[in-house]
């Protein structure tokens, strides 16, 4: 239990917030104490709503009782909030993508070190039961070492239902920089870092046309590749293909599997935090057979990265949805559509640590960091 909760202050008070305010004022060690926005209304309703303050964002920067700025802006706001709030001492933890370009991101982690600060960021859904529960079926051996990873996410996108969804379209956006975290991270979490990697990509409808309220009718321009398929070698020796796609309009196939030398796994979509785990290990199950979670966060839990970061602050433990995680996952990403356009493979230049598992036996409302 730790005796003083740490305070977080909020910027960006748009459609993936509400989720942040409610889940982080369930964990025994962090509290939201204030939010801003460049929309003051958007930022007084949510303070309303969840009870903390409504500020400026300079004046949140400033605030003393603040120790970690949570950045919830749009992709290409993500590098200057997170400068300004390192400038400003401040911890930060960030929604996905870590920045747009891989310099962005050096600067970012260099920047955060040299202060002695952390950097954390988004997705923590690898923290979720059924995903840690996948990490410990594969590092306890029971499909065998690992041989290939596949993961795919096909949709035609999210004009239909987005309130705002131009940015899914912008430098920063695009089926890749938006859904690939998830499946990187979620990939990175149970392989380990990727070596080298192909990919090809393409916008196949230069336009898109919003039907989704309030801005019905709306066209909004596309400037980035909206199918990618890759390639990737992880550094274990494993292959992995990934397919993203916002050019689809159905699909019917997996979110992720993993093939080891002695079964096969599927892991349930990395956009959550539980799912169906299923394993099919001849000789042991008869067909593909159901495993039980068998850790907590099953439900959404968009936070616990947050949470598990002021942990290890206080603890002064290493974090797990690292900034150096999403750098690696940033460069992955963007090594995918280089490969497209120089026709060549490309080695990612970063690399990381895989997360440290979570402990089993946690409660929902605390985050450990023993490893």
């Amino acid at each position: 239990m730790h005796e003083k909760k740490t305070a977080v202050g909020i910027i960006g008070c748009g459609n993936i917030s509400g989720v942040y305010f409610t889940n982080l004022d369930l964990f025994e060690n962090v509290r939201v104490a204030a939010c801003a926005d460049l929309n003051m209304d958007a930022a007084r309703a949510k303070a309303k709503e969840h009870k903390c303050r409504a500020m400026s964002v300079e004046d949140l920067l400033d605030d003393k009782e603040i120790s970690i700025v949570l950045n919830l802006t749009v992709p290409k706001a993500h590098f200057s909030v997170a400068m300004s709030a390192l400038k400003a001492g401040k911890h930060i933890y960030g929604e996905k993508p870590l920045t747009l370009t891989r310099d962005e991101s050096k600067t970012l982690l260099q920047t955060a070190a040299g202060k002695g600060l952390r950097a954390g960021n988004a997705p923590d859904t690898f923290l979720g039961g059924s995903h840690q529960t996948c990490r410990k079926i594969l590092d306890d051996g029971w499909i065998g070492g690992p041989v290939a990873a596949d993961a795919f996410m096909l949709c035609h996108g999210h004009e239909s239902w987005h309130p705002s969804p131009e940015f899914y379209y912008e430098q920063g956006g695009g089926p890749m920089f938006d859904m690939g975290p998830y499946y990187l991270t979620a990939l990175v979490n149970l392989m380990g870092p990727v070596k080298r990697v192909c990919g090809s990509a393409r916008k196949t409808f230069p336009e898109r046309r919003i039907t989704s309220a309030p801005k019905y009718g709306k066209i909004a321009r596309v400037e980035t590749p909206t199918h990618i398929a890759g390639i990737m070698d992880f550094t274990n020796g494993a292959i992995g293909t990934i397919i993203t796609s916002f050019d689809t309009w159905d699909s019917q196939l997996p979110r992720i599997e993993i093939h080891g030398t002695r079964g096969s796994m599927i892991v349930p979509d990395p956009n959550g935090f539980g799912g169906p785990i299923l394993i099919s290990v001849p000789g042991r199950t008869k067909g593909w057979q159901e495993i039980p979670p068998a850790y907590g966060f099953l439900e959404n839990k968009r936070g616990v990265g947050v949470a598990d970061m002021a942990a290890a602050i206080h603890d002064e433990h290493p974090h797990r949805a690292t900034g150096e995680l999403a750098a690696h996952v940033l460069d992955v990403m963007q090594s995918f559509i280089d490969s497209s356009e120089q026709n060549k493979h490309i080695c990612p230049q970063t690399a990381c640590e895989r997360p440290a598992p979570l402990p089993l036996g946690l409660p929902e409302n605390a985050v450990c960091v023993s490893v």
